[in-house]
């Protein structure tokens, strides 16, 4: 977000974005596909700019 200059607050203000989902985002709870395709939108990138998969520790 950064990179693109685009702040929590335009993402509340100019793109509708809930103050849940963006609580969610900073806590590491889980989204919806479609709000990550709505920010792969927003900031013109692809998935894998915003999204790390870690394993469980689970075997």
């Amino acid at each position: 977000m950064r990179q693109k200059g685009i702040s929590t607050y335009a993402l509340i203000k100019d793109y509708s974005f809930s103050r849940g989902t963006l609580d969610s985002l900073k806590h590491n709870r889980n989204i919806s596909t479609a709000t990550l395709n709505d920010l792969c939108n927003i900031l013109s990138c692809n998935v894998e700019d915003i999204l790390q998969h870690i394993p469980d520790d689970n075997k």
